[in-house]
């Protein structure tokens, strides 16, 4: 956050119910939060300005993208000079393939969350584009079983 707010209940419930649909009118938000629509566009400004909402964006199904196998990796390497690990951050995160890459404490030193359309797609990318990285010691692939709850719903 940009800037320290302190939110109370009703910036919380504000925030609930963005959440579960980014996209209400300002009327109908201030409607389910019990307000009337001028202080609740002011309360979503002060929040948007505070930085508190980051933005909007629209949830894409990646079955209808052809990327319906995601796949979590959990990446060693073995590299800890400052300009190999930039470089290989950089390099993983222009990937198309990569829709989410964290670095982490302790090990794994990096979490990868692929989207491909396969299990052929998913092999090219860690033969030719992943694995093949000067810095990558070990590669260990989760697949999902089943999803349960994601992207904080």
């Amino acid at each position: 956050m940009s800037n320290e707010i302190n939110l109370d209940a009703l910036d919380k419930e504000i925030l609930f119910h963005l959440r579960q649909d980014g996209r209400l009118t300002n009327v109908e938000l201030a409607k389910r939060v019990g307000l009337t629509p001028p202080p609740c566009l002011r309360r979503v400004k002060r929040l948007e300005e505070a930085g508190v909402i980051a933005g909007y964006r629209a949830v894409i199904d990646p079955e209808a993208l052809g990327r319906g196998l995601e796949v979590l990796i959990d990446v060693e390497i073995y590299a800890q000079d400052r300009r190999t690990v930039e470089e290989f951050e950089d390099t993983v995160a222009s990937y198309e393939e990569v829709v989410e890459f964290r670095r982490m404490y302790g090990r794994p030193d990096y979490f990868v969350r692929v989207a491909a359309a396969d299990h052929a797609a998913y092999e090219a990318f860690v033969t030719e584009k992943l694995s093949g990285l000067p810095a990558v010691l070990r590669l260990q692939s989760h697949l999902t079983m089943k999803k349960i709850k994601a992207d904080g719903s």
